[in-house]
């Protein structure tokens, strides 16, 4: 294995350490939408959980639920096949590094909704979810919840703000893999010249 086939799993590994184990500990000892300042008013560690998809949504019930880690999983094969021939072309190690973090944060994800259903019990507002449970878990295979804690309410905007008046600037509660995939495409969008004319170069 070259560098930088070593930087994409060392990358891969890492976020998807931190990601498991940060979702593992919040599951495991916080009440369903339990919260904690951080830093000030401004982060806090908020639990909650969402069907998978982003900010939330859900689409088509069970079976959309099915197609959809269906699909992710198809992608995660999909971007690691991608991710080989880069670095067997000789891509730029940003590049390369890039879509390590998207391929980690997709991952990152995809665990929740296939295991999580199946490992843990139900997280309440009531009560904290306990890990394999005697009578199952909550749902089953492909069906989990991802497990979201991050929290970055900043400020609220003044009412005369069209549309987004009076809310939250950021109202969005995310987690280890979604930082992940944003971080890495914003790093492709910021330096994408000087990836692909590099890449061509190559």
């Amino acid at each position: 294995m070259n560098k930088k086939g070593f930087l994409a799993v060392a990358i891969v590994f890492t976020v998807l350490l931190i990601d498991q184990v940060s979702k593992i500990i919040i599951k495991t000892s916080m009440r369903l939408e339990e919260s904690f300042a951080v830093f000030g008013n401004w982060f806090y560690i908020h639990f909650t959980e969402n069907p998978g998809m982003a900010m939330g949504m859900e689409w088509g019930g069970v079976a959309g639920k099915y197609a959809l880690t269906s699909f992710r999983i198809v992608a995660i094969f999909g971007i690691s096949y991608y991710i080989y021939t880069l670095i067997k072309n000789k891509a730029h190690t940003g590049f390369v590094a890039a879509m390590s973090l998207i391929l980690a944060g997709a991952a990152g994800n995809i665990i929740d909704s296939l295991v999580y259903g199946l490992i843990f019990s139900k997280s309440t507002i009531f009560k904290v979810a306990s890990s394999f449970p005697a009578d199952g878990g909550y749902t089953t295979f492909m069906q989990g919840k991802v497990v979201d804690m991050l929290y970055f309410p900043l400020f609220y905007l003044p009412e005369w703000v069209p549309v987004m008046g009076g809310h939250k600037f950021f109202p969005y509660i995310f987690n280890v893999a979604d930082a992940a995939i944003t971080i890495g495409v914003f790093i492709i969008v910021i330096w994408q010249k000087k990836f692909f004319v590099e890449e061509k170069i190559a």
